[in-house]
C-alpha cells in the first residue's frame, strides 16, 4: 500500500471516529490567569481531560466551603453545562453564583451513596459535552480515581473531586495515593484589608500538594470573583480568624 493511500485511509478513520464521538478531544489547559500559579502547572494551567482533587484545610466546614467555591470558580470558567454530583443537597446557590457559576449552567445529581456519585461522574465524563464534572465525596479509592481519570482523558472533560469530610478524622484519607493529576487544599484566611471600615474580599491559602510533572507550591489568594477568577493577595498567613458563614446550609 502506498504512503499516500495510507494517509487517506488514516484521515478517513479519524473523521469517522470524530463523527461517532469515539475519538478523544485534543487536551488543553485552563489557565488561572495568575502567572505565579500557572507557572507551576505543566502546560500553564489546569489540565482538561484530567482528574483534580480539592479539599478544605483544618477548619472543618468553613474550609470545606472555601474548597467548594474554589471548584465552582474553576467550573465557571469552562464552557458548557456543569454536572455536580453529591449526596447532601445543601449547597448555597447564591454563593456559587458569586463565584461565577450560575444556576442555569448547573445540572445536579443527588444520590444516597458515594459509589453512585462516582458512577454518575464517570457517566457524565463519558458524555463528552460538559464543561466540567464535579463530585463531592469522602473517600476516593485508587481504582475509582483511575476510572475517572481514564474517562476524562477519553473525552477531554475536566473532572473535579471535592473531598468533603463528615468527620475530621476522615481527612486522613486525603493523603492516600490516587490517580489525580493535581491535588489542592484550600484554607480560609482573614479577608483583605480595606482603606475604610468594612469587610474586604475573602482570602484563601491555596496549597498545591501534588502535581504530575511539577512541584508543590502555596499561594495566598483573593477568593473567586463573579467570573470565577482569583488573584494573588499580599500579607502574612494568619490562621487565628473568627468563623464565617458556610457555603453549605445547615
Amino acid at each position: 500500500m502506498s504512503a499516500a493511500r495510507e494517509q487517506v485511509i488514516t484521515e478517513l478513520r479519524d473523521r469517522i471516529a470524530a463523527f461517532e464521538g469515539a475519538g478523544p478531544r485534543k487536551l488543553d489547559n485552563l489557565p488561572f490567569g495568575v502567572p505565579e500559579i500557572d507557572a507551576v502547572l505543566p502546560g500553564g494551567g489546569l489540565a482538561y481531560g484530567a482528574l483534580h482533587e480539592i479539599a478544605g484545610g483544618g477548619a472543618g466546614t468553613i474550609d470545606g466551603a472555601a474548597a467548594a467555591l474554589f471548584v465552582a470558580g474553576i467550573a465557571a470558567r469552562t464552557k458548557g453545562q456543569v454536572l455536580w454530583c453529591m449526596t447532601r443537597p445543601d449547597l448555597f446557590f447564591p454563593a456559587l453564583a458569586q463565584a461565577g457559576l450560575h444556576p442555569n449552567r448547573l445540572v445536579f445529581v443527588e444520590t444516597d451513596k458515594e459509589e453512585e456519585v462516582l458512577a454518575s461522574m464517570e457517566e457524565g465524563l463519558a458524555y463528552g459535552s460538559l464543561g466540567a464534572v464535579v463530585g463531592e465525596i469522602v473517600r476516593l479509592p485508587m481504582v475509582a480515581s483511575r476510572r475517572l481519570q481514564l474517562a476524562a482523558e477519553k473525552t477531554g472533560t475536566m473532572a473535579l473531586v471535592v473531598r468533603r469530610w463528615r468527620r475530621q478524622t476522615e481527612a486522613s484519607d486525603f493523603g492516600q495515593p490516587t490517580a489525580s493529576t493535581t491535588r489542592w487544599r484550600v484554607s480560609v484566611l482573614p479577608s483583605e484589608q480595606l482603606p475604610v471600615p468594612g469587610v474586604g474580599r475573602p482570602r484563601w491559602l491555596l496549597e498545591l500538594l501534588r502535581v504530575k510533572a511539577g512541584e508543590c507550591a502555596e499561594f495566598m489568594i483573593g477568593a473567586c470573583d463573579d467570573e470565577g477568577r482569583i488573584h494573588l493577595s499580599a500579607g502574612t498567613v494568619d490562621r487565628s480568624y473568627p468563623p464565617r458563614r458556610s457555603l453549605y446550609s445547615r
